[in-house]
């Protein structure tokens, strides 16, 4: 299974809008797809609580997904240089070492500016190889974010979808060569 991660909480996410074209790009492959939407983060995932003793919500519809995930792909806005508080608090929320150990994270970087997100998704790459994942190293990066979808929030620039097939394709043979055992 890969799950798919959107890295923001902002309404009309633009990481959202291309974590719903990966996924439905990764089904048409034949891969079974989670895709978590941080904005669905319930309200209890915000108290220190959490961290000692995760609420139900999180466990089922965030730890599990990503414990059963053969492999992980994150979309990443970059905001004020770096990636979202919120990505962080996922991340942080998550089992250690279990989460990430071994398995295989693939990342997509959009921003506003002409660089895409390579900022957050390089800042994003030292957390998960703490946690010890296993790095894909064809990385996409979406510049100009607010203007690659039509009206139906379908990307239509046609270099970024052959990007993302291009990465996909490539991340889920990098996947089959990583499988996990059980």
């Amino acid at each position: 299974m890969i799950v798919i991660v959107s890295g923001s909480i902002r309404p009309g996410s633009n990481a959202l809008k291309v974590a719903q074209h990966l996924d439905s790009r990764y089904r048409a492959a034949g891969a079974e797809t989670a895709l978590l939407d941080l904005r669905t983060l319930p309200p209890e995932a915000y108290q220190g609580e959490a961290y000692a003793k995760r609420p139900e919500a999180v466990t089922k519809g965030f730890v599990e997904p990503v414990l059963a995930a053969d492999g992980l792909v994150v979309v990443v806005p970059e905001y004020n240089g770096s990636y979202p508080g919120a990505l962080k608090h996922f991340v942080d929320l998550l089992p250690f070492p279990e989460s990430f150990e071994n398995r295989p994270v693939a990342f997509v970087g959009i921003a506003a500016g002409y660089y895409g997100g390579l900022r957050a998704v390089e800042q994003l790459q030292m957390v998960f190889a703490y946690r010890n994942g296993l790095l894909f190293n064809k990385r996409v990066f979406i510049p100009a974010v607010y203007g690659i979808f039509d009206e139906d929030n379908n990307i239509k620039d046609e270099a970024i979808r052959e990007r993302l097939e291009n990465q996909s394709t490539a991340f889920l043979t990098f996947v089959g060569e990583h499988r996990r055992p059980g």
